[in-house]
């Protein structure tokens, strides 16, 4: 398999208020819900970069389509990494996260590994790394 990802797909319980929190409160672009004319395919899709895209999607709607039962969520089973070029970059937005209604699970702080991270779950539980590797830069 070649790597080629192109979505990734969060399963939320409230597609509004999931929505509002990652476009209004994350600022990220999005046309807001389509697909609501079909049973099971209202979403949202956000353009990240690298034509990547996050796709929000309720939580039966997945399960309906993958013929799995909805299971219970739990945050340590995925994490989503945000990389930035700074320490101040990390501070900021994990006040926007805060700010949006995110809640932070573990401030920013110096990590064993020579960076600078923290993390904040989403609305629903979803688990967000926002991390500076002085060994990385970010393309902007």
């Amino acid at each position: 398999m070649k790597p080629r990802i192109t979505v990734l797909t969060l399963g939320v319980d409230n597609l509004e208020r999931s929505l509002k929190f990652y476009r209004d409160g994350l600022g990220l672009t999005t046309q807001g819900i389509i697909g609501k004319e079909f049973e099971y395919g209202a979403v949202v899709f956000f353009d990240l970069q690298n034509g990547i895209k996050l796709a929000l999607w309720p939580r039966k709607s997945l399960a309906h389509d993958t013929t799995i039962s909805v299971q219970p969520p739990s945050a340590t089973e995925f994490s989503i990494g945000h990389n930035v070029n700074s320490k101040k970059e990390v501070d900021a937005v994990m006040e926007q996260a805060k700010k949006a209604g995110a809640r932070i699970i573990k401030r920013a702080q110096d990590t064993f590994w020579g960076g600078y991270a923290g993390y904040f779950q989403d609305p629903d539980g979803h688990l967000w790394e926002v991390a500076w590797n002085p060994a990385w830069t970010i393309e902007e």
